[in-house]
Formats: structure tokens, sequence, C-alpha cells
């Protein structure tokens, strides 16, 4: 008996010495990082509020409870006696069954409705029928990405079970090594912007944070096949964790399954929806492009149903000695701050991946608060002595100021634009000055994966701030629904559009124009004097819009040269990265401060003016890694 199977062996025990006798244990096992108890009774398990939550106080465990199929309600009767007890303000909009958990997929528009108060509702409903409800919210914006990946997971369900229970299985080992010490190997995005990959292990566990490409003319991978990360096999890695979704950080993730990887990926919900729409999107514009597709699309699903998704604040074991803990970076929708807390008490690192230290107009600031960090590898992209970006009210301010003039001359506004983040964060500030009247009402165009970015923010409004959450519950006032925003169905409406005599704003991605609408855009608008290019994202070096922002004239597009006679300006308040004073603040008022600082995922000069300035300022030890550099902590 393996000892995974002794420990299940007395977890079960456990359990029959808390659960009352009338109430039948069938079955204990691990799926992933939880405990799921399978029990004839489920109404009875329901009726006891707090018995889940003795049971996970008594044996520090996540805890699900799930009733065998054979004592399910059939679903036809099922349907219609939850339809019953849920309130009808609640907006439900379909149910789906699955025999194989006994749970139930609820969605409606008000999930608060249909959870009631403390749970209520769903231990209602599991009393009445025996299935397990699990709540999703409806969009408000219908999303083929969100309805796709739901789709994808209910019809996998037997492979991910299978994939869970493994998953469990590893977490839950014995150690198989008396040692202790920790080390992190970086694999990317050290003394440069982008391909972000990091390795942290333990003498019983690797564990790679990040997997992403470098932007620019000719993208480029991580080490990936150094003995450290794929090199002596992708078996070798025991998880892999995703900061948040963008392709700096996660492009290249899939590929870690072409490689033969087979384990998880931990990452927020918002984050593995967006990680299948971004990397899709990736293949297809290598595609376009004519460029050799990194993976195929087989991978991104099997990423996709890799993902085991977590809370932000809930710690989670991913190793026999490891736990995880996920934190709101502010950077976009489902970003965050990893905490690893390693062996018992051993030793803290956290990985910011890219924050934003002040709230938005989307998201609340970085959260820098932890039991403890020794070691903080922190971003460092406006790292430099005299990267500072002007305040949010003065950016807007200033994009207002250009929308306006530009609607004087019947000009166009073109934004290249991530199409994660940057592009909601203006959707909501255009929205807001055009329906107070501060810049004329036009047409805003919304290009590339914009709209559908945008519907999978409307999908997780819990991840936003407070005012925009409520909004969006707000049909009627939901600022991503007003009249304005227009997606552009179809890439031959551009050259159409770019002819109009029109006042008008475009957002494309990508933010750098190296490939996609953006670039198409940029060659219809150029030529056109009457017409603005502002740069509201960072523009990497080798770029195309770094050139064009240091003032280059004339640019190739597709072979032809085209004059650039647009205005080009800069609004840099709308970025999604801390600025220097950000960067410093956030490591000022962490608590508890770090012992040791990793400054990445910046240009040389950046990184090291950051790591200078925390050093003298903060009397905190700085490094400023290059890649494949390891870093021994304990």
């Amino acid at each position: 008996m393996s000892t995974v199977d002794k420990q299940l062996e007395e977890v079960r025990a456990t359990i029959d010495e808390e659960v009352p006798n009338h109430i039948s244990i069938s079955d204990v096992t691990y799926e992933g990082p939880e405990l799921v108890i399978y029990t004839r009774d489920p109404k009875e398990f329901a009726a006891d509020g707090d018995l889940v939550r003795r049971l996970a106080s008594k044996l520090r465990k996540r805890i699900t409870v799930r009733p065998d199929p054979d004592v399910l309600t059939r679903p036809e009767t099922a349907e219609e006696r939850i339809r019953e007890i849920i309130p009808d303000d609640a907006g439900v909009s379909g149910l789906q069954f699955l025999a194989d958990t006994g749970e139930v997929l609820i969605e409606a528009e008000k999930p608060g409705r249909v959870i009631g108060r403390r749970g209520e509702t769903l231990r209602e409903i599991t009393k009445a029928v025996g299935w397990t409800p699990d709540v999703v919210r409806t969009p408000p914006i219908e999303s083929p990405t969100v309805s796709n990946v739901r789709d994808f997971l209910t019809q996998e369900r037997d492979d991910r079970r299978d994939i869970l229970e493994r998953v469990g299985r590893q977490i839950h080992r014995d150690p198989m090594s008396s040692e202790e010490w920790v080390r992190v190997t970086t694999l990317g995005g050290c003394r440069e912007v982008g391909r972000a990959a990091y390795i942290i292990s333990t003498a019983d566990t690797r564990i790679l944070v990040d997997c992403g490409d470098k932007p620019g003319e000719r993208t480029e991978q991580p080490y990936l096949d150094v003995p450290e990360a794929i090199g002596s096999g992708a078996s070798s890695l025991d998880a892999v964790v995703l900061t948040h979704a963008h392709l700096d950080h996660a492009a290249l993730v899939p590929l870690l399954f072409e490689h033969g990887y087979d384990g998880p990926i931990y990452c927020t919900e918002p984050t593995r929806d967006l990680l299948g729409l971004m990397t899709l999107d990736y293949i297809g514009r290598a595609d376009a492009a004519g460029r050799k597709r990194p993976y195929e699309t087989e991978m991104v699903r099997e990423a996709v149903k890799h993902c085991i998704p977590l809370e932000y604040g809930d710690v989670t074991d991913i190793a026999p000695d490891v736990k995880l803990t996920l934190h709101n970076a502010g950077h976009i929708l489902g970003s965050s701050v990893v905490h690893f807390h390693i062996g018992d008490g051993l030793y803290n690192v956290a990985f910011s991946g890219d924050i934003h230290y002040d709230s938005t107009r989307l998201f609340d600031g970085a959260v820098n608060e932890f039991p403890r960090v020794e070691t903080l590898v922190l971003e460092s992209t406006y790292g430099g002595r005299n990267d500072y970006q002007t305040d949010q009210d003065d950016s807007e301010r200033k994009l207002k100021r250009l929308v306006s003039e530009a609607a004087d001359r019947d000009g166009t506004v073109f934004v290249p634009v991530h199409a994660v983040g940057r592009a909601q964060e203006l959707m909501v500030v255009l929205e807001e000055a055009m329906r107070e009247g501060d810049v004329p009402e036009m047409p805003v165009y919304l290009d590339g994966m914009i709209w559908e970015a945008t519907a999978v923010h409307t999908t997780y409004p819990d991840y936003l701030r407070n005012e925009v959450k409520d909004r969006i519950h707000d049909a009627d006032s939901n600022p991503f629904l007003a009249d304005q925003f227009t997606p552009v169905e179809d890439g031959d409406d551009r050259e159409a559009i770019a002819d109009r005599d029109e006042a008008s704003v475009v957002l494309a991605p990508p933010s750098m124009l190296t490939d996609g609408p953006a670039r198409t855009w940029l060659g219809h608008l150029a030529p056109d004097a009457d017409s603005t290019l502002a740069f509201v994202d960072y523009q990497a070096r080798g770029t195309l819009g770094k050139r064009i922002q240091k003032g280059a004239d004339e640019v190739r597009i597709d072979g032809d040269s085209v004059p650039v006679n647009m205005r080009v300006e800069t609004v840099d308040g709308f970025s999604g990265h801390a600025d220097r004073q950000g960067l410093e603040n956030f490591v000022k008022t962490m608590h508890p401060r770090p012992e040791k600082v990793l400054c990445v995922d910046g240009d040389e000069s950046a990184t090291q003016d950051l790591s200078s300035g925390l050093y003298h300022d903060y009397n905190v030890r700085t490094f400023t890694p290059e890649n494949l550099e390891t870093f021994r902590f304990v």
C-alpha cells in the first residue's frame, strides 16, 4: 500500500469519528489540492452547515463533498425543484447536471441570489435533490471563450478527474528527501522585458513560474531546454504557476505539453480563460504572418484542461513541501502576485508578476501584505531612475484633449493597445467622457480580441473594483455596453473605416505594433496628418512601436514604405505597470519587508537603477540577475 493510500485511510478514520453515524461515507480521495468525500447522504451533510467546516479545520485540508451517483434525484425532477428554490430574480439561464461528480452547474445573472446568505440556498438545493450546486455568472456580454472553456471542461470531465486524482496523489505524497534548500533559477525575463520564466525548486519539488515569449520583430523563447526546466524531461516539473495571461508571461505554456508535461497549472479562473483566448490568437497571428506555429491548438486545449483555478487569498498545498497563495496584482483581469510558503516555515518567496501599485479605473492596487516573505522577485519594467509616469487624472485629461482635437479635424485617434487590460481601462474612460460631454460622441472601433476580452471581463466582475462591478451588474449602466463601442467584424472593414471623413477612435492590438490588426491600422492611418497615434503601453526595444515613438518618419509595412505623417503622442499614465515610484512604494510599504529583492522583467538599465535605489533607500539586499543564474536561499 502506498503512503498516500495509508494517509487516506487515516483521513477516512478521522472523518468516520467526526461524522454522525447516520451519514454514510462511501469514498475519500484527493482531487488536486482538495480532499473529496463521497457520501450516500448528501442531504444530511448539507443539513449540518458546520460539518464541512469542522472537518476542514480538523484535517487542515480543503474539502469538497460529493454524492454517490445512485442517490441523486433524476435531472428532470431535480431541475424543476431547483428552479422552485432559487429566487426568481436570480436570473437563472441554464442548469447542467454532471453525473460523474454529482454536481449541477447553475448559470445565473446574480450568483449571490443563488448562493444565499452564508450558502443557505445552496444547502437547501442539496437537501432537496442531492446534487451539489456549482454557481457561475451568466456573462452580460456573450463570450464564446467562456462558453467554449466551460463546455470543453464538461466534455473532458473524465480525463480531468483522472488528472486531478493523479495531481492530488502527487501533492500529498511523502517527502522524498530530508534535505532542506530553496533555489530560484532564471530562464528568461532578466535584464530584458518579456519571456518571463523562473524555476523555484526544493529538494522535493520543481515549479515553473510563468512561461512567456519576448515581444519584438522576432520572438524569443525562455531557456526551457536546460536541465532545471524540461531539458531533463518536462515530467520533472511538479507544477506551473501563472501570474497572468499576457503573452510575455504565458504564451509558451502550451508548448510544455508538447514536450510531455502533464501536470497542473495554477492560476485564477479569469487567467485560465484568457490563456485559451490569447494563445489561440497567438497561433492565428503566426499563421497570418507565415511563421511556424510554436505549438498546435490541441496543446492549448491540454493547457486549459490542466488548469486548477484558485481564488485570491486561498492557501493551497501544491506539493508535499510547498503552499501557494495568489493575491491581486492590479495589472490585468485575474493577475496575481504569487506567494510560496516552503517547508514547515523554512522559507517564503513572492513573485510580483506584473503589478500596479495604485488603484486604476478597473482594479484595486496590488496586495503587498503577507504572513512572511524573505525574498521578493520584483518586476522592473519602469524601474529606471526617470521612469515616472504622469498622474492618471492628468493622463485622462491628455487623452480627452487628443480626442477632442482630432475630432475638430475629423481625424482618428489610433491607440495600439493590449487587448486585455488597457483596452478596457480606456473603454471606461471614453464612455464616461462622452456620457458627460467632455469629448464629442463618436464611434470607438474595437479590433482584434478586444471585444471578446471585454466579454470575459464582464463574466468576472468580482475581480474588478466595486464601482465598475456594480455598473456591470446593472445592464442599463454597464459601461462596456455603451452604443459608441463598435467591434470590427472583418479585416476588410479597416480600410473603409480609415477612409471615412469622420471623427473616431480605434483601439487595436498588439500594443507594440509587432503584427496583427494594429499594424494594419497603422498602414491605413500613418499618412493622415489629421489623425493621431497615441501610445499608452510600454514599447520594448526592437519593436516598431519603439521606433515610431523615438521619431521614425517612415516605416515598412508588408514590404511597403509608409510615411508617418500622423501626430505621435505618448500618454503613459494608463500603463498597467507600476512606475518607479510605484515599485519603490510597493517595497517600502510591503509587510513584512523582504530581506532580498531580485529585480527582473525590465531592461538592463531599469533593473540596475531599481536595484540600486532599493538597496540605498530601504537597506535590502538586491540583485539584477542574468538569465540562467541560480540563487540559493537556504
